[in-house]
């Protein structure tokens, strides 16, 4: 495995947070001229400093329990925002392209959505990344890799951060330093201002060995499970209306739900993210973990589920067509109801479709107000009940949650 200072997967997060190139060459030679991908052996980065790395080095980020390689990193990369079934289609070509010299490997989409998430710098950690060699809780690795989305070099491995005398120290950092208690360890806070012998307490020693001898061998495996690191808590699900009529498709969902505001899918005032199969937003819910915002995966389909994704759906939005539900675990309206939650949201001067209505309680129907078009496509500002409906969806998903077992460091395994 490779040190911190030339890990492939830190040295391609540093050149994305600085802007510097990353260029595929036919040469470990760092000033090679750049060469199509498929016929790449190696893999350039201009920051910190010009290196080269084999294409096909082995990264830290895994699948399936194996490890990835750096072209398969770097080919997510360069397709991270197309959809799904372009990306696998690239995928495909790129492989012909490469023959015997090489595979590409092709993530499942949240794999994907966590490799891209880190490589942004938007997460300190993703848990397809195994840590840095030598870095046993991953502490070292999670600061490394928050170096590294600010553009700066990874420390070494039981190196001090900002300590290792390189550059020149931040400021801030000296002042938080020179404001430092010094801690001792057991053999420093032992010492006195006069030798002691402690040489009495080896009689009790003989007591102590004798009923720790007698403990059976079942307690310390429990102990060591006990304090096991806890896995980490997966994102939760929310699945979109593919159809053209839905009034929130993946260009327009993310300013409704965060930021409490509607307008149209195909206005110039919605996002930018009119070719992206997968969106996250963050969300605070304050009766699961008050203390830091959940992620939530936006997705239009279920075409690249596994089968434990299901158990993190958290609502399906819906607009009363069934066909919606053709590749769902649970094609059945009525089944899928009464195990994930349902919304529709329409207008608030038309009645709900009679299929949603006749699917009962379990789907929730809110209406926001209907759009007027304003002068140079700005936002309407009378739109202050959009908050109110979000608020109303937003808490009909938390108490969902809730009643499914998702709590503040763990998921439900079944719904």
């Amino acid at each position: 495995m490779a040190s911190a200072e030339q890990d492939p997967l830190l040295l391609l997060r540093q050149s994305i947070a600085s802007g510097d190139a990353i260029l595929p060459t036919a040469s470990s030679d760092a000033s090679a001229p750049e060469v199509p991908l498929s016929q790449a052996t190696h893999l350039t980065f201009s920051t910190p400093t010009h290196i080269s790395l084999p294409i096909d080095i082995q990264t830290r980020f895994t699948s399936n329990d194996t490890s990835v390689d750096l072209r398969s990193i770097y080919f997510a990369w360069l397709k991270r925002e197309v959809a799904i079934p372009e990306y696998n289609a690239s995928v495909s070509q790129l492989n012909e392209e490469l023959g015997d010299k090489g595979q590409v490997r092709m993530l499942a989409f949240v794999e994907r959505l966590d490799l891209i998430t880190w490589l942004e710098g938007a997460s300190p950690e993703c848990e397809y990344i195994k840590p840095l060699a030598g870095d046993k809780d991953g502490a070292a690795s999670t600061a490394a890799a928050t170096l590294a989305s600010k553009g700066a070099a990874a420390p070494a491995i039981g190196a001090k951060l900002g300590r290792s005398g390189k550059g020149t120290l931040d400021p801030r950092l000296a002042a938080i330093y020179n404001s430092e208690r010094k801690m001792g360890d057991r053999n420093s806070v032992l010492r006195g201002v006069k030798p002691t012998d402690f040489s009495h307490v080896r009689k009790f020693s003989s007591l102590f060995s004798k009923k720790s001898s007698q403990i059976p061998a079942s307690v310390p495996g429990s102990q060591s499970l006990s304090i096991q690191k806890k896995p980490r808590r997966p994102d939760p699900i929310i699945l979109l209306s593919p159809s053209a009529s839905s009034l929130l498709r993946m260009t327009n969902i993310k300013s409704f739900l965060e930021g409490g505001q509607y307008v149209p899918p195909n206005s110039l005032s919605a996002s930018s993210s009119t070719g992206a199969s997968m969106l996250h937003i963050n969300r605070v819910l304050k009766d699961i973990d008050p203390n830091r915002p959940m992620r939530f995966v936006l997705v239009e389909g279920p075409e690249q589920f596994k089968p434990e994704y299901w158990s993190r759906v958290v609502a399906v939005f819906t607009t009363g067509q069934s066909w919606q539900f053709k590749n769902y675990k649970w094609s059945n309206p009525s089944e899928l109801f009464r195990h994930v939650l349902g919304v529709y949201v329409g207008w608030r001067t038309d009645k709900p479709p009679e299929s949603v209505r006749s699917w009962g309680h379990r789907v929730m129907s809110v209406g926001i107000d209907p759009w007027k078009e304003t002068a140079h496509n700005t936002i309407d500002s009378s739109r202050w009940r959009d908050r109110e409906v979000v608020e109303h969806i937003w808490k009909a998903i938390e108490g969902n949650m809730r009643s499914k077992g998702w709590r503040r460091d763990q998921a439900p395994t079944s719904i």
